[in-house]
């Protein structure tokens, strides 16, 4: 009996370690973390910060790709109204949530004067 107990133990000296074997699933965890997650939490803290620091006049971009200005923010409700264009009266009303990017500020009546030339 001994003699079959040492053999066994005799055949898993032999080859690497157990651990080895999980070796690739946590090199693929690890470079996972540092290329896809590490920069999403940075984006949208960023993002987060931005919509944060939102003011009139600022030009956004919402997630549906409407482009406009900030014509007002209401901070209770959590709702900017965004305004269009310059020439019409067009208004909308959408969430902070719904704001994809801050493109920057903008001064009133500057984009039609460069629009022309």
């Amino acid at each position: 009996m001994w003699l079959f107990a040492f053999l066994l133990a005799e055949g898993q000296a032999e080859g690497p370690p157990g651990w080895t074997s999980w070796m690739p699933l946590v090199l693929i965890g690890v470079m996972f973390y540092f290329l896809l997650l590490l920069p999403m939490q940075r984006q949208k803290k960023q993002l987060q910060a931005s919509l944060a620091a939102l003011k009139k006049n600022d030009k956004v971009v919402t997630s549906g790709g409407i482009i406009g200005v900030v014509w007002s923010i209401k901070e209770k409700e959590d709702e900017v109204t965004h305004k269009n264009d310059e020439s019409s009266n067009v208004r909308l009303r959408v969430l902070k949530s719904g704001i994809a990017r801050v493109v920057g500020g903008e001064e009133p009546g500057k984009e039609s004067k460069e629009g022309g030339a």
